[in-house]
């Protein structure tokens, strides 16, 4: 598991998603600290990483990342950490648009 508080490389994460199959590598982003926590077999094990750095549960997301893919393929909004009713997010996918170009904007930042 790894802190990406700066930048980190397209090819670190190729090389993180070689031990995971389907060649993702999964992310918890927190959209008020603009950070995130790669690497880790299970977005839960990363979001209780940033919740005991201080993060707060709603600002925190999951997603995967593709580093073999470009564009709207590189990131993808999937995991059991964004149903969450209560912010009106009924389902595993991050459903506000504007939720997800905040996120595209923050991945955009600290991939490089």
């Amino acid at each position: 598991m790894k802190l990406v508080d700066k930048t980190i490389s397209k090819d670190e994460l190729k090389k993180m998603s070689e031990s995971f199959s389907g060649g993702l590598v999964k992310a918890v982003i927190d959209i008020k600290k603009e950070i995130m926590v790669v690497d880790a077999p299970m977005h839960a094990d990363q979001e209780k990483k940033l919740l005991d750095m201080g993060s707060q549960q709603d600002d925190l997301w999951g997603i995967n990342l593709y580093p073999d893919l470009t564009d709207d393929d590189f990131i993808e909004f999937d995991s059991m950490i964004n149903v969450r009713p209560r912010l009106h997010n009924f389902s595993r996918g991050i459903e506000d648009e504007n939720l997800q170009k905040k996120i595209i904007a923050i991945v955009s930042k600290l991939v490089k």
